[in-house]
């Protein structure tokens, strides 16, 4: 009886004063049935006590609050998430001491786009490779390399940097060997949250990561600004190289696991980069979300589109730049909260939340005004994070765990890939159409393929 109470609690609204009643009847149920069970000399004590436990750790899990710190049960990805945030922050601290010293060393922007081309293209060339080196793998020693050539690349940046040896070569030579490591490193990442939380944590897990990089677009461009005014690059990459000690530490602590069967090597067996091609290709999910991995790529590649919407159509400067970027970020954080504290996500869901990013999009693009246009990109930050990890997530629990990793390698080639080429697109609609228009491409092109992909994503 106690236990049908329970599940009837379960089918209603969390925390709503229903779900309460029955979760509380039960809990009175239980309690009787122990006075009766004691007054014919049956010890129903430990009983109750296991019973009650199981009640207040099903209403507990329900509520949103446990849905949203669902991955964070298990310790292990607790140590990862935190060594994430630490990661995540030292490439953003690099990151902002590359741009500066670049654009000082060349006094040309254009070298900015060929940096993001070297660092990214990579993944588009070789991702559906990668992608089935990770599904063949052990991610965890797998992780262990990639994260210390990463290191290892920052140190000798750090080296050049304090040498006085640092040239615009030895940054693209870095940039292109960061990319292809990061080929693999990603969706490594990716799989190996799978492995820690298992497939019902996941969605809490992508909307915790989320949150983890939101929070290091905000500390790591601070820790390098900072550096970079008072000790310079050189800082700024020491920096980056001591953030993967902590991933590192927690790597090498943590048991080997796998929750999923790894693909076999082989022209048969299904462990090939052109097996994951051709089952993304042949899964119509897969077909629907991809497409809008690439034009979400766009959004959040903005740097190109934004500066001249700010400067040309609101006729504004720097200072309204790093506030509509410092309000994007401010709305990104509910925006992955709400994708944590949500179930498994559902097609239905991740097409209206992209529809509702091509709206922000639009709406930035035509605000008449900085307060608008301000309001705009906190809306943007909201239902683009949700949205991305929303996608995110459906991607990862709707195809086969031995194809995981090729279509996380499929996914960042789309999102990350696929943008520095097609910024270059977006650059000229700015500069010979308007910036207006240029702002608003990525909005059009998501809203296009939510639109094609509709049929795909109705359950």
């Amino acid at each position: 009886m106690s236990r049908n109470l329970k599940a009837a609690a379960g089918t209603l609204e969390p925390d709503s004063p229903a779900a309460d009643a029955l979760a509380a009847g039960a809990e009175t149920f239980v309690q009787d049935a122990d006075v009766a069970n004691a007054a014919n000399g049956v010890n129903g004590a430990n009983g109750a006590k296991a019973d009650a436990a199981d009640t207040t750790a099903v209403v507990t899990k329900d509520t949103v609050l446990g849905r949203i710190s669902g991955a964070l049960r298990e310790r292990d990805f607790r140590w990862w998430f935190a060594s994430q945030v630490t990661s995540a922050s030292g490439v953003m601290a690099q990151g902002v001491a590359l741009s500066w010293w670049v654009l000082q060393q060349t006094g040309d922007a254009v070298w900015l786009s060929v940096m993001t081309l070297a660092t990214w293209g990579p993944t588009l060339i070789g991702g559906a490779w990668a992608g089935a080196l990770v599904d063949r793998s052990d991610r965890r020693r797998l992780l262990l390399v990639t994260q210390a050539v990463l290191m290892g690349i920052a140190v000798t940046l750090a080296v050049l940097a304090a040498t006085g040896q640092l040239a615009i070569w030895n940054v693209v030579v870095a940039s292109v060997l960061s990319g292809t490591v990061l080929a693999v490193d990603a969706p490594a990442r990716q799989v190996y949250v799978v492995d820690l939380v298992g497939e019902d944590g996941v969605a809490s897990a992508v909307g915790l990561w989320e949150v983890a990089l939101n929070a290091s677009r905000v500390i790591g461009p601070g820790i390098g600004g900072a550096l970079l005014a008072v000790s310079g690059a050189t800082a700024c990459f020491g920096v980056n190289a001591l953030s993967y000690v902590a991933p590192l530490v927690v790597l090498t602590k943590m048991q080997a696991r796998s929750s999923a069967p790894r693909a076999q090597k082989g022209k048969n067996k299904g462990g090939t980069a052109r097996d994951g091609m051709r089952y993304a290709f042949s899964s119509p999910i897969m077909r629907a979300l991809l497409p809008m991995s690439a034009a979400s790529g766009l959004i959040f590649g903005m740097t190109i589109a934004l500066p001249p919407l700010v400067e040309r159509a609101l006729h504004q400067g720097g200072g309204a730049y790093g506030a509509m970027m410092a309000a994007f970020g401010i709305g990104g954080l509910p925006g992955a909260l709400l994708a944590a504290s949500r179930p498994v996500p559902t097609g239905r869901r991740v097409r209206v939340l992209a529809l509702a990013t091509a709206g922000s999009v639009l709406a930035i693009a035509i605000a008449p005004n900085l307060a608008l246009a301000l309001a705009g990109m906190v809306l943007l930050g909201v239902t683009s994070i949700w949205f991305i990890a929303s996608a995110n997530t459906l991607a990862q629990l709707r195809c086969r765990p031995d194809m995981r990793g090729r279509v996380m390698s499929l996914w960042g080639m789309a999102m990350t890939g696929v943008a520095p080429i097609a910024g270059f697109g977006v650059a000229a609609i700015v500069q010979y159409v308007g910036p207006r228009e240029g702002f608003a491409v990525s909005g059009v092109l998501l809203a296009a393929a939510a639109a094609a992909g509709w049929r795909a994503l109705r359950e």
